[in-house]
């Protein structure tokens, strides 16, 4: 007997934020594999007697290997029952998703994608800024801050990226956007650009803070800190 697989987006972190969806795949599951992210009050949605088991990945720590993730998920779907695989944010939006759906079709193992809210809209609903402007910003860009190696990845579009004129979000950047500032400043990007620090976003952790592209480097270089975050410059950091 084959089981049944859900791709849940667990949203940025508050569970207030879950899909009506989402919430009933979580109630209904045998087993749950989830992000760091995705931890915490949004887990007690799953019922009493559900293995919980966390796979998530984090820069810096100890984390369990792609690979040994879809054999997880494929083991568990083999059980028979109903698997939700519990991705923060949106699944499909940097989140490792292609190589998991191919294990599972691979495997012939029935599957669906429940959508969440991006981090990057929670983080501009957070500063209180639209992620486009009628007349400054008609194009919104996303853009991971690191490769599998945490280094910054070698083939980024660094022009499209130096837009004045694009809204920017970096996911998983910290660490790699002093060089990526520099970068973007060497092929035109203003130094003055506005840009906000959006960390923890819709958690009791929450911090957004407003700086420059140039400042911003110079802190993170400094201190990158421990909590997730995201990074956006453009137009859309100017404020409403």
């Amino acid at each position: 007997m084959t089981g049944f697989v859900s791709f849940v987006g667990s949203g940025p972190g508050d569970p207030d934020l879950l899909t009506l969806k989402a919430v009933d795949r979580l109630r209904r599951a045998d087993a749950v594999l989830f992000d760091d992210l995705s931890a915490g009050p949004i887990l007690a949605h799953v019922r009493a007697g559900a293995d919980l088991v966390g796979v998530g990945k984090r820069a810096g720590r100890a984390s369990p290997r792609q690979h040994h993730v879809s054999r997880l998920l494929v083991d568990y779907a083999r059980q028979g029952g109903r698997v939700v695989r519990l991705k923060s944010g949106d699944p499909g939006i940097f989140g490792r998703l292609e190589e998991e759906l191919l294990a599972l079709r691979e495997a012939g193992i029935p599957h669906e994608i429940v959508p969440g809210v991006p981090s990057a809209i929670a983080a501009a609903a957070a500063a209180g800024i639209p992620l486009t402007r009628r007349l400054t910003a008609r194009r919104v860009q996303f853009v991971t801050g690191h490769d599998a190696s945490g280094a910054l990845p070698a083939d980024i579009d660094l022009d499209a990226l130096a837009d004045p004129a694009a809204s920017t979000v970096v996911f998983m950047g910290k660490r790699t956007f002093p060089a990526l500032a520099r970068a973007l400043i060497a092929r035109g990007l203003p130094a003055d650009q506005p840009a906000i620090l959006a960390e923890a976003v819709s958690t009791p952790a929450q911090r957004i803070d407003r700086a420059t592209v140039a400042t911003l480097a110079d802190r993170l270089a400094a201190e990158p800190g421990a909590q997730p975050a995201l990074i956006l410059y453009g137009p859309l950091a100017e404020g409403p």
